[in-house]
Formats: structure tokens, sequence, C-alpha cells
């Protein structure tokens, strides 16, 4: 039971992981790779996840303007080797309850980051705050309140580009960029406001999440409408952490809610993915899930409810007043993304989170964005997960992004 509540929660409100592609040399097992997963410890992800399975990898540090320290990965070559001399940086940004461990626990010809390592690109991984490591700060600590008074508006206005200086300083070059489900949502609110764009070669964005309002999940939607994150933030806990008592408590609750199967929870939550080997959940929960604030699943409850796209909204007047100089939190203009940067958009039929009537409301959006600057996939066959661990994952999504990336 104890595993089942785990993975309810991992899959708990929404926008989750990466990981999945293919092209190498040695087939590293699905056992090889639990193995591997199964001996990490907190030397650190390098060590134990990348270096392994005989990739060239790098531990990097960085810090945002508001003062929390990310913890990023460098594999700067493939397994074959070679100089590194000037290959293109791609940076990969997971999502929400996940951080960059998603991006290796499938094997290395099934695994984004090891394949565009071999593949020629210079692969960057990062770890969202909170996360297991990137609970760094100059001055708090992650058992203060303060510590947890976030968002994703922090994560797209903070996080994003204190990793993208960072790329781009120690590279030369301008990065492409891979979001999965709210690493999409962060991208695009970042390029919406013109940020990130001058350091932006490309962007690919899998099961790309902006407009909510019509996800068809159970599970997301009985959270947001009965306001299960406001009142664990009413109870004092301010760390959403997935493997907490109250956490736990809570998900027994939403179980018992008969409208809701939990016993085929990946698809309950994400829709019916096609595509996945079963064993992945078992790897998969080797490592995650994840930490977030609890602030920030108030906010995408928000979004569900409202069907919009709009900063933190305080729910008092004043309050918003002094934090963005309007009584409302302003909204943020997806269509103000510059008409002539490359995107790459790949979204799933059977998705219930990433669902085909809001990527409508967002395509109809970006309508007027060049049209030799976007290609637009749909699998009519693919849910949410599928993008990121579907066993054809590498052959339906990711050789067109890699093809895309060549492009520019």
């Amino acid at each position: 039971m104890v595993n089942i509540l785990i993975f309810i929660t991992t899959c708990f409100f929404i926008f989750i992981y990466p990981s999945a592609l293919a092209n190498g040399t040695h087939n590293f097992s699905w056992n090889e790779t639990s193995a591997i997963l199964a001996a990490s410890n907190p030397v650190g992800i390098c060590q134990s996840m990348v270096q392994p399975r005989g990739y060239t990898c790098e531990e990097h540090k960085v810090t945002t303007k508001d003062g929390f320290v990310l913890s990023l990965q460098r594999i700067p070559l493939g397994r074959a080797g070679g100089q590194r001399g000037n290959r293109v940086p791609v940076l990969l940004q997971h999502g929400l309850l996940m951080d960059a461990i998603t991006w290796l626990l499938s094997p290395p010809d099934q695994s984004l980051a090891l394949v565009l390592a071999d593949n020629g690109f210079d692969v960057w991984l990062v770890s969202s705050r909170g996360t297991k490591y990137s609970r760094g700060h100059v001055s708090l600590k992650p058992d203060s309140e303060a510590f947890w008074d976030w968002t994703w508006d922090e994560l797209a206005a903070y996080d994003l580009p204190a990793t993208f200086q960072y790329v781009y300083r120690q590279t030369g070059q301008k990065i492409h960029y891979v979001g999965h489900s709210l690493g999409t949502l962060m991208g695009m609110a970042a390029f919406s406001k013109g940020d990130l764009v001058s350091m932006t070669r490309s962007a690919a964005l899998l099961s790309p999440v902006a407009y909510v309002g019509q996800i068809t999940s159970p599970l997301g939607r009985t959270a947001a409408e009965n306001f299960l994150a406001e009142t664990l933030r009413w109870l004092g806990l301010h760390e959403f952490n997935p493997k907490g008592d109250a956490v736990t408590k809570l998900l027994k609750k939403i179980c018992a809610n008969p409208r809701i199967d939990c016993t085929n929870l990946l698809n309950s939550f994400t829709g019916k993915n096609c595509c996945l080997k079963p064993s992945i959940v078992d790897i998969f929960l080797d490592h995650e899930p994840q930490s977030s604030s609890t602030k920030n699943l108030i906010h995408i409850a928000q979004m569900i409810r409202e069907g919009t796209i709009s900063m933190y909204d305080y729910k008092d007047g004043g309050q918003n007043r002094r934090r963005y100089g309007q009584s409302t939190p302003p909204a943020y203009n997806i269509a103000n993304i510059p008409k002539n940067l490359p995107l790459f958009m790949s979204y799933g039929g059977a998705d219930s989170l990433s669902d085909v009537e809001d990527m409508k409301h967002l395509l109809r959006t970006l309508k007027n964005h060049d049209k030799n600057k976007i290609v637009v996939q749909f699998r009519k066959d693919y849910a949410h997960a599928d993008f990121v661990m579907g066993i054809n994952a590498r052959q339906v999504v990711y050789e067109p992004l890699m093809a895309f990336f060549k492009l520019h």
C-alpha cells in the first residue's frame, strides 16, 4: 500500500517525468539499469547515474538571484568519447515532483540525456529548487517556511535564467531547450516575457502544459476542485513531500472517492499510456517522487479551476497589489513568444493532463507564429508518460526532435 500511495503522489497534481530515447552501441538491459539505480547514493547524479554507464559527467552548481543553489550535471561526450569541440548545448528541464534523474531512468539507448550525448550534443541536466540535489540556499534552511515560499512563477523567473546564463557562459553557445510538462510551462512563461530568447536556439516542448482548464485526469481535477493543496498549506505544510505521512493520509482520502480507480494508477492520472514497459514503475519509485512547495501546487490548482495562465493569486486584492501593482495577478501572454523562435511541440490524443482541447487552445494562441519556425507533432495513441518513457519514444518522438535541433 505504501508504494501505491507513493506512486499516486508521484503522479499527484500534474506535470511529471522526462526520460526516454535511443541510439547506443552497448545495450544495457532493464535489469542492469535497475542495478545501477539501486546503487545510487547522495554522492551525486554523475557518480551514481551517469559514469557507471561509461559516460563522462561533470557536477556543477548555480545560484539563482533569490539565493537557491541548483544542481546541474553536464554530459559533454557520448559513450564513444571523442573531443568536446563545439558541440551544441541542450538543457533538459524536468516536470513537477521530479528531478534530473528522471532523464536517466531508462537504459542508455532509451534515456534522452544519454542518447543526445551519443548523437553529438553537449547535454546539461538541472534539478529545480526543493528537490533532493537542489536543497541549498545562501541563507535559508529547507525546514523554514520561507524556503518554500515560491511557485513555478519563480522557477520561470529565477531558476531558468540562472541555468541558461550558466550554460551559455560555460559553452559560449546558444542553447536548445527541452521541457516536459511543467518544464514546458516554465519555458513558455519565460519566453513570453522575452527572457532567455537571446540565448535560445530552439525549444522542444513535450506534452506541453499551458492551459489546463480541460484536464480530464480524475486525480488532478479532484485535488484542484476540492482545494486539497490549500488545505495542506492551512495545516502548516509548506513543503509538499510526497513520501510524508500527511500526504499519505491525503491520498488515502482521494482513493476513497468512488469516482477514482487507484488500481491502475499511472493511466488513471496521465491517460492511458500505450507504450510503457511495466518494470519502469519499480525503477521510477527507487528515486522519485521529489518535493515541491505546497504553494506551487496551489498555483497549479488555480489554473485548473480558472482555465487561465496567470501568476499566483493571493486571493486578496491588497496583497496582490503589493506584489504585482494591481488587484489581480498578471496573465502570461503566450502569444508574445517571439514568432521566429523555433518550436517543436509534441502532444498525444490519450493525454489527460496535456489535454487535446487545452492543446488546441494553446495552438490557437500561437496561430501567428512563423509557420517555418514551428513543428507540431500529434500522436493519437500517446498519453503523458509515453513521451518520456515509451519504449518506442525514440523512433516516434526523439528522432524527429533531434532532426529539428540539427536544423537550428
